[in-house]
């Protein structure tokens, strides 16, 4: 291949700003346009389809302004059959240093029905517009859409006469992801033995992932033969979307003993363009998504877990700073075992003993079978919540409370005062006005609520909150903060732990004193 001086590597063509815009509801505004280019200019990339000039006005500012404003990589426009398109991108690409005209026409016997065409008709059509493109520029990207239901000799015959009008590089789209990989490496390899000229011109693979193979078919191909892929970050486009350009870099990178072929990615650049397109696409990564979705380096069985921390090559076949992670992500959950939850305390500054982690880890499976996740600030909550337990006095056995539209909320609430158990009902406005009522009925004090702050301080539904009270009692100040999927709940606990603390400080218990002897008015 005269076009590439190292025949062992492979061009990265991105499409994101063309075929994965596409995706319906996916369009960028002219700024996310310019910025994801440059993203992808930075990183390596090769070739960028930066839009289809003729489509509108905003896509050719935004070609245009991508070519004008490129470093490194050939700017590429798409453009149909016909001398009016391939004029518009040519002049979208010209302040380009490296302009490239992508030129195709549907070439099976399904598109050539569309236009109504013959096959000679469409042959000729094929010359006249790649040689006018050739006159433009000199890097013509020329295909035949849906290469891969088009008839072999047919498909032989107008791949020749693209070569011989002066195309560049040839890409042979599997249009609709209908192709297998062990098709698709075959059709690249018959077309380069048999096509002439094929040898003096790059063959590229654009393909769908209609039936999850895009990213097979794409190496596959390159076995083949083809030396450059086409492809969208996180596999946006038409449909089921593309080839993922992350897969195929790091499938190339990881598997270099048996597909030794190389890019100019800066792989380590991956997760933050990632999330870039995410962000400004509209379209979250899934998070079962390879190399880039949310747990494409979580681990959170135990076996999994203890395996990792022991030897993270047990369950990583690449490293997660490889594509700008920070590193592995052990997420707690049910599954999860007392070698990930002593790691994670220590990451988070927590040093604990033997007995203390057997009863945390009581506490933390107990929550984990109420979240689908436990995240870190679930762990410091379980931490906190543990704080002065021995002083407890006030105790929260069980509570109850009934709200809605029919009339005020009632709670019932139960504690246990130096080991009485205490039972109290009131009407409240409200779940936590109630409860609080009944708490005070219990366990009548002066305290005055000066703050109630409520934070989910995980995602989801399942969030845990944390509740934070502040009570004030004749200038002694007193917090208590308490977090539980039921906001209500940790309301309750964390208004009995302040109390508590209000106890304490006042000095008013000492060793053996009976804390019902302590007097205070009710405060309703």
């Amino acid at each position: 291949m005269t076009n590439i001086i190292d025949k062992d590597r492979v061009l990265i063509f991105d499409t994101t700003l063309r075929d994965g815009e596409q995706s319906p509801g996916a369009t960028m505004t002219h700024d996310e346009k310019l910025e994801i280019a440059e993203l992808l200019d930075d990183m390596g990339v090769d070739i960028i389809e930066a839009g289809f000039p003729i489509a509108s006005e905003g896509d050719f500012k935004a070609v245009s302004e991508i070519a004008e404003r490129s470093k490194n990589s050939v700017i590429c426009g798409l453009a149909r059959a016909n001398f009016k398109d391939i004029d518009r991108c040519a002049e979208a690409v010209r302040k380009s240093a490296k302009p490239r005209i992508h030129t195709f026409i549907g070439t099976s016997a399904l598109h050539r029905a569309i236009p109504n065409l013959t096959m000679d008709e469409m042959a000729d059509k094929i010359h006249e517009t790649v040689t006018h493109a050739r006159n433009l520029v000199d890097n013509v990207q020329w295909s035949p859409m849906d290469a891969t239901r088009t008839e072999w000799d047919y498909l032989c015959r107008v791949i020749e006469i693209a070569i011989k009008a002066g195309a560049t590089t040839i890409n042979i789209p599997d249009t609709v992801g209908y192709t297998a990989p062990a098709e698709s490496a075959d059709l690249i390899k018959r077309l380069i033995e048999t096509v002439p000229g094929a040898d003096e011109v790059i063959f590229a693979t654009h393909c769908h992932n209609d039936l999850g193979m895009a990213t097979a078919n794409s190496l596959a191909a390159v076995a083949g033969g083809a030396r450059q892929i086409e492809c969208t970050i996180n596999g946006l486009g038409e449909r089921a979307g593309n080839t993922a350009l992350e897969e195929v870099v790091m499938a190339l990178k990881v598997r270099n003993d048996i597909m030794p072929w190389k890019t100019g990615i800066d792989t380590q650049k991956i997760m933050h363009i990632s999330r870039r397109v995410a962000t400004v696409s509209g379209f979250n990564v899934q998070f079962n998504k390879a190399i880039v979705g949310k747990n494409a380096f979580a681990h959170e069985s135990g076996i999994h877990q203890d395996g990792m921390l022991k030897n993270k090559e047990t369950f990583e076949i690449m490293r997660p700073e490889d594509v700008g992670l920070s590193g592995t992500s052990l997420p707690l959950g049910k599954h999860s075992g007392r070698a990930a939850l002593r790691d994670k305390l220590s990451t988070l500054g927590f040093e604990v003993g033997d007995n203390q982690l057997k009863d945390l880890f009581v506490r933390f499976k107990d929550l984990a079978d109420r979240k689908k996740e436990v995240f870190d600030d679930d762990i410091v909550a379980l931490m906190r919540s543990g704080e002065d337990a021995e002083n407890d006095h006030l105790q929260l056995v069980s509570m109850k409370v009934v709200c809605g539209t029919g009339g005020p909320a009632e709670a019932t609430v139960e504690m246990e005062i130096d080991g009485e158990d205490l039972t109290a009902v009131e009407n409240g406005d409200g779940p936590v006005d109630a409860t609080f009522k009944a708490i005070r009925k219990i366990y009548p004090n002066t305290a005055r609520l000066q703050l109630y702050q409520v934070n989910a301080v995980t995602e989801g539904t399942d969030a845990q909150a944390t509740v934070s009270v502040r009570l004030e009692e004749d200038g002694i100040i007193a917090t208590g903060e308490s977090s539980n999927t039921d906001t209500v709940m940790a309301s309750a606990k964390a208004y009995i732990n302040a109390l508590n603390r209000v106890i304490i400080r006042r000095g008013k218990v000492g060793e053996g004193a009976d804390t019902r002897e302590i007097s205070y008015k009710d405060v309703t």
